[in-house]
């Protein structure tokens, strides 16, 4: 049973993601180079897309995994720091005018209207360059083997086999003659979404030198978990005002987005997003109730308003 149930749950993970948020800020202002001298606008481009605004949820998964095995709070931000600057990248990189074309980023101009589109790019390679740095620092973990997979598993997750190869799927599936079957949308959601958020949820494990069972435990949590996110973006896109969303919405249907709530109308993904949280908390069972947050934080994934 879980320590937290009903109200008190919520309560208690709006609280953790806060605190947790604020943790992971304070991080990144460490680790994110100054806006001074010379280089001093593209640091200001790289702080203004990464530090404040965003629910941390890739981070936060990442200080939850760790606490299931006593890891210390300063590697587990350091690593969680690492995630939302890769976050950050492909948001910044995903706004231009060659991608989706926004203007709107967590409720205010994207790095390309804040800045301008080169700054824009040039943010976004440096901060996917400044996570593998955190990453591979001593300070991070003592191991070097932990910090060699930390760093490998989130290459695979961000590059070609992950998120870049998922937003190429994605582009090309605006231009395909006919919409795409629900598994290769779900291959596309998997590799542009959920590739990140396994990393998150497994990064834990690898931190406290879990179990293999353990580890896949977490990793698996992490994929339906991604897998449910994806669906309830999608639904807030198609249902949620801009707003609340911080972010223009409607625009999955008119850009000819491949989605299952395309495909299946927003019923039926709304009950295949609650048939992945139910995944995703069975998964959890082993961490008795030491889990109860990642527990609510699968439920707050469909609940979620923006």
């Amino acid at each position: 049973m879980d320590m937290v149930t009903g109200g008190n749950s919520a309560a208690s993970l709006s609280a953790a993601m806060t605190q947790a948020a604020q943790d992971i800020d304070a991080a990144l202002d460490q680790l994110l180079p100054i806006a001074e001298g010379d280089e001093a606008r593209l640091f200001d481009s790289m702080r203004y897309s990464t530090i404040g605004g965003g629910k941390r949820l890739r981070g936060f998964l990442v200080l939850e995994g760790a606490r299931q095995f006593g890891v210390s709070r300063t590697s587990a931000l350091r690593v969680a720091s690492a995630i939302e600057m890769i976050h950050a990248y492909s948001l910044v990189h995903d706004d231009l005018p060659a991608m989706d074309n926004d203007d709107l980023r967590r409720g205010k101009p994207t790095n390309h209207k804040a800045f301008d589109e080169a700054t824009a790019i040039l943010a976004g390679d440096a901060l996917q360059s400044q996570a593998f740095t955190v990453l591979a620092e001593e300070a991070t973990h003592p191991d070097p083997q932990v910090r060699i997979e930390l760093v490998r598993m989130l290459a695979h997750a961000a590059g070609p086999r992950g998120m870049c190869g998922g937003q190429m799927l994605d582009m090309m599936a605006e231009q395909a003659a006919a919409p795409l079957e629900e598994s290769a949308i779900g291959r596309l959601q998997l590799l542009k979404t959920g590739k990140l958020i396994e990393f998150s949820a497994e990064a834990g494990a690898v931190l406290g030198k879990a179990a293999p069972s353990q580890r896949h435990a977490l990793e698996s949590y992490g994929r339906n978990l991604g897998a449910a996110f994806q669906i309830a973006d999608d639904l807030l896109d198609a249902t949620a005002s801009a707003e609340a969303m911080g972010k223009a919405t409607a625009k999955d249907a008119g850009a000819g987005k491949a989605t299952l709530v395309g495909l299946l109308g927003v019923e039926r993904a709304r009950l295949q997003a609650e048939r992945l949280v139910a995944q995703a908390r069975d998964h959890l069972e082993v961490f008795g109730e030491k889990a109860s947050l990642l527990r609510a934080l699968a439920d707050f994934v469909i609940e979620r308003r923006n």
